[in-house]
């Protein structure tokens, strides 16, 4: 579990180890000069003052952390900013809290209905737990890493790409959205708690079908798009004709049996539903020639 502690301040160390470096100076030149034991023992303790304090020395930046160990037993963190001092036996490793962001590869999985398609996240982490960063995992980098990777397979694998495979399905990775990162990013931090890593934000940066079943996936689109178009102007049509004979009627234009009706509708249907505009024929006779 992390543990936050305070170091004093390193600028009185600072100064002292200035002071026993250049007095260590002044004690070799003074021993040289009168060659006196006395003078050696000084710069030999001035020596090994220097040393002890300036190990002791370490600047920490920004948003930066110090893990502190002591003959393999974990001290505590650092987070306090700024020229510190600590035990000389103390081994640091330095972390930083900083925002990452890692911009995954795309990847090509099969997605819930077994299409093989391509997907890529762009992941915002940052280290939240110093001591498992350092400890509980080898490489919080590159287990960050690892485990996106298996998140965003895990992700694809569990919904389809669209409705035109499965019509019942809640989610999708194509119209799912925000609802889809609000997955991607808590499996994520379930991954990633292990290593004392939290995610900020999660989010799907490139989708796409295979090239292989690209071309197909795209006909398929493009055929039910017709379909809906078609079905819009015939229940269009309908209501047109539909409309055109009950006026013919209410009116009292013409008088039409129900042979005449039939075609009249097959005209209209023929002229409102066509591709192309319908070329006219003019009947200069009576109605029935």
């Amino acid at each position: 579990m992390e543990k936050i502690i305070r170091p004093m301040s390193g600028y009185l160390a600072f100064v002292l180890s200035i002071l026993s470096f250049f007095g260590g100076i002044y004690a070799v030149v003074q021993a040289s000069r009168y060659d006196s034991g006395g003078w050696t023992v000084l710069a030999i303790l001035l020596a090994i003052a220097f040393i002890f304090i300036s190990k002791g020395i370490m600047i920490v930046n920004p948003n930066h952390s110090r893990v502190l160990t002591f003959f393999g037993k974990y001290v505590g963190t650092v987070k306090q900013n700024g020229l510190l001092w600590v035990n000389p036996l103390y081994r640091s490793q330095n972390i930083s809290l900083r925002a990452h962001n890692l911009n995954g590869q795309t990847l090509k999985v099969n997605d819930k209905m077994g299409n093989p398609i391509e997907i890529a996240a762009v992941i915002v982490w940052q280290v939240n737990d110093t001591y498992k960063a350092a400890f509980e995992v080898e490489g919080f980098q590159q287990y960050v890493q690892v485990q996106s990777e298996a998140a965003v397979r895990h992700l694809a694998t569990s919904c389809p790409y669209d409705r035109m495979e499965d019509e019942t399905a809640e989610i999708t990775l194509r119209d799912g959205g925000e609802k889809v990162n609000e997955l991607l990013e808590q499996e994520l931090n379930e991954r990633l708690f292990a290593a004392g890593i939290m995610v900020r934000e999660a989010r799907i940066s490139h989708l796409a079908y295979a090239p292989e079943i690209a071309g197909a996936m795209l006909q398929r689109q493009q055929a039910t798009a017709i379909v809906a178009a078609r079905s819009k102007i015939v229940e269009g049509a309908v209501g047109m004709v539909e409309m055109a004979l009950e006026q013919l009627s209410r009116k009292q234009i013409v008088t039409l049996d129900e042979e005449r009706k039939a075609a009249m509708v097959s005209n209209l249907m023929v002229v409102l539903c066509g591709e192309k505009a319908a070329t006219p024929v003019l009947n200069t006779g009576s109605l029935y020639q």
